[in-house]
């Protein structure tokens, strides 16, 4: 929520940085926070570890669509991941309001993609340049009316630029946020500390660089965003997901929650027991508590999900079916099994595996491609396995709601 008189803008009050700490939590909450960094990282590296490297792409593909489903929600737009897949095939909606949340959606995957093939080069998400570039690349894909936002004391619409910090003061519930010539200075405080700690460190305090981010506002709008994608690109870099798996699908299932820990993370020092900042250090220890238990509990659901054998079993049951009801080809399955099983299929041994002339086995190849499961770099390329949207309530139950307006039962992970 913006907040501003002509005065405030590009005023500068002179506010501390130490009026963000802390930034680090103290050494008495090292043991526990450890430990379940540590299970973090175990847990990530065995997912990864148990996938082909073409499945581990193909799925992180999905996850992307998964992710932003999930942080639009948590900003209260609800676009379905199968009017977010329509819109990366550039089918968009009449409606002109759901067409623009499908561009918005386009434009956190497009982002996120940067992001996952490396253009957040290792600590670099938490500097000034890096976030300035997630909101601006991700802004720039936005249509022009979710570029702006209402300052609701003047009763004025206020332009959002692209990676242009904000030039007027803000409020965001009762937190009053750092005045906007005093960003920069602050930024730069928050690079200082999260660029140079280690690995475990960077995963523990992952959490408090997400509030501490929300806390600044830097931007008129997105933060929310800028730090959701902030966080994936710290964990990625930290524990080498391959992008297989989103803490915000986590997060917006205990959205109430989360919201609730970022707000009592705004809140002053209580007492000489609660740390030795200018905020609580036991509000910003529980949501890093909170945090780090959704993403274990996330990495779990996906492992649960991709076990090999059930999902190939689900995968095969779905082309029996699609084989019975005259849908796919019979001598479909054989194709999907090898891509299963190699990770990979050059086109020249399609015939080979389904016994079949060259013609037929183009056809069968041609059938899958148009149910979205398989896909080539070109014509000649090796086919590679597809998780589409449509068919994740079949492949991977519970990974999306099964309709546009339900949503799961916040209590399981």
């Amino acid at each position: 929520m913006i907040a501003a008189k002509e005065a405030d803008i590009q005023a500068d009050r002179g506010e501390p940085v130490s009026g963000m700490e802390p930034l680090l939590l103290s050494d008495r909450h090292r043991p526990e926070f450890t430990d379940l960094a540590l299970e973090l990282t175990h847990k990530s590296a065995s997912l990864r570890a148990s996938l082909p490297a073409s499945i581990v792409s193909s799925l992180a593909d999905l996850v992307r669509t998964m992710n932003c489903y999930y942080s639009n929600l948590i900003e209260g737009h609800n676009t379905h991941p199968i009017d977010i897949e329509r819109a990366l095939r550039g089918d968009y909606s009449n409606n002109p309001s759901s067409r623009d949340l499908q561009l918005e959606a386009r434009a956190h995957i497009a982002v996120q993609k940067w992001i996952d093939e490396g253009g957040l080069k290792g600590r670099t998400a938490v500097t000034p340049g890096g976030i300035h570039e997630i909101h601006r690349r991700f802004c720039e894909l936005l249509p022009e009316e979710l570029l702006w936002v209402e300052d609701p004391e003047r009763k004025i619409r206020v332009r959002v630029v692209p990676g242009q910090l904000r030039d007027r003061d803000v409020r965001v519930g009762n937190h009053i946020a750092v005045s906007p010539a005093a960003l920069p200075r602050f930024l730069a405080r928050f690079a200082e500390v999260y660029e140079r700690i280690g690995r475990t460190e960077s995963i523990i305090s992952s959490a408090a660089a997400h509030h501490r981010l929300l806390w600044m506002h830097p931007f008129l709008d997105g933060n929310g965003r800028v730090a959701r994608l902030m966080s994936h690109a710290i964990l990625l870099d930290a524990l080498h997901t391959g992008a297989i798996w989103s803490a915000a699908r986590g997060l917006a299932r205990r959205v109430t929650d989360y919201k609730s820990h970022l707000a009592e993370c705004d809140l002053p020092r209580c007492n000489d027991l609660d740390g030795r900042g200018a905020l609580s250090e036991e509000a910003l220890a529980d949501f890093t508590r909170f945090f780090l238990n959704v993403c274990i509990d996330q990495v779990t659901f996906m492992q649960d999900l991709v076990q090999p054998d059930r999902l190939r079993s689900r995968i095969l049951n779905w082309v029996d079916d699609e084989v019975r009801l005259n849908r796919l080809p019979p001598k479909a399955k054989p194709i999907l099994e090898a891509v299963l099983d190699r990770g990979e299929l050059p086109r020249g041994e399609v015939a080979a595996v389904v016994g079949t002339s060259d013609r037929q086995a183009r056809r069968i190849v041609s059938a899958l491609v148009d149910k979205g499961v398989l896909t080539s770099d070109n014509p000649r390329a090796p086919l590679r396995f597809v998780f589409p949207a449509t068919l994740a309530g079949r492949w991977m139950p519970g990974l999306f709601p099964e309709q546009p307006d339900a949503f799961p039962d916040p209590a399981m992970p």
